[in-house]
């Protein structure tokens, strides 16, 4: 390999601030990472684009922003804990970052992410499920297509992303299950490493659970949000969100780096055009979506005639199946069985989406 490749390969840390220096210097060592070091914007901006990990440390964070580096994934933040205070959440924003880590705290995951950046990573699939109205049948769709790839041998983590749905855990069963919900992660400094994320949420084998509880307030931490979607793309093979139609900051910011989206509606007229506001708003945010219709029709309209009115490719139909309902109010999760037409129509929008992880350069 050439010297010039070598170079490309190798993370950049951008720090004027001695000890930030000294401490992911130790950590990079640890990782077998060489990380080429910037002191300041100008010595950073040749080798920002192209370095597989960017990390900028809070100490020149505003003068990286006032340069205007260009946008680019896989931005880390990077400081040392204080005592006290928030983290400086805003700072990311400026700079587009993916992650705060702050150290020691933050010390595990950066050192995995270090780690990561040396060669390929493998990142899963992510898809946002979306009701065109309510009790459109999202939430059942979404869990059942979490319970779908892990049957197929996949790790799913599913992601509750509606905070006055009353919480997924209830889907599984697992309301009494001890373990980590959204108000939990929502007051966590700094980033969440995969490991720490799988160890402490609910969950039986390969499928794990990030769920609201039933007492928190309705709206989702933005950061938080990012965060786990973040962690979920490098921890399972398909991670699933089952967002609401009151689009806040966090949903849609979900909906921007989720690989598609299923919008599902009811074959019915209002359904139709209460979807169609949904449809427009959230396109403005997700580059590729997709139809689920889900009968019956009463008024006989079809999947398709739904199809053109919306403007949406159809991949598929829900047919109504009453044991699934029965099943929820035990705690049975949909499509568990792998029968029926909602196994079907999982398993096949698992091919024909092609939800599986990939490798990409770190």
């Amino acid at each position: 390999m050439s010297a010039e490749a070598l170079a490309i390969s190798r993370p950049l840390l951008v720090t004027d601030d001695p000890l930030l220096l000294d401490e992911v210097l130790s950590l990079a060592g640890e990782s077998g990472a060489d990380v080429e070091v910037a002191p300041d914007p100008t010595a950073a901006r040749d080798r920002y684009g192209s370095a597989s990990l960017v990390l900028v440390g809070v100490d020149l964070a505003e003068a990286c922003a006032r340069a205007r580096l260009p946008r680019r994934p896989g931005v880390v933040l990077v400081g040392v804990q204080p005592d006290e205070g928030e983290p400086p959440w805003h700072l990311a924003e400026r700079l587009g970052a993916e992650h705060i880590a702050l150290l020691p705290e933050g010390a595990q995951w950066l050192a995995g992410r270090l780690s990561a950046s040396v060669g390929p990573e493998s990142i899963g699939a992510m898809v946002a499920v979306l009701g065109g109205r309510g009790g459109a049948g999202a939430t059942v769709l979404a869990c059942g297509l979490a319970v779908t790839a892990v049957r197929l041998g996949r790790r799913a983590l599913i992601v509750d992303g509606d905070p006055f749905g009353g919480g997924l855990d209830l889907v599984f069963g697992w309301e009494g299950v001890a373990g980590l919900r959204w108000p939990d992660l929502a007051h966590t400094a700094g980033a969440v490493g995969v490991p720490a994320l799988a160890d402490a949420l609910p969950g039986e084998g390969a499928l794990a659970v990030l769920s609201n509880d039933r007492e928190d307030g309705p709206t989702l931490p933005l950061d938080a949000m990012l965060a786990a979607l973040a962690t979920g793309r490098r921890g399972w093979d398909l991670t699933v969100v089952d967002l609401s139609r009151r689009f806040d900051d966090a949903s849609l910011a979900a909906l921007s780096v989720t690989d598609h989206t299923l919008l599902v509606v009811p074959a019915e007229l209002r359904a139709c055009a209460a979807a169609a506001r949904v449809a427009t708003e959230a396109l403005r945010h997700t580059g590729s979506m997709s139809l689920v219709v889900r009968k019956p029709a009463p008024g006989k309209l079809s999947p398709r005639e739904i199809s053109r009115a919306l403007g949406l490719p159809l991949v598929g139909t829900l047919r109504s199946e009453p044991a699934i309902a029965r099943g929820l109010e035990r705690g049975e999760p949909p499509a568990a069985n792998g029968a029926g037409p909602l196994a079907e129509l999982c398993t096949r929008l698992v091919d024909v989406l092609d939800l599986k992880p990939r490798t990409v350069a770190a």
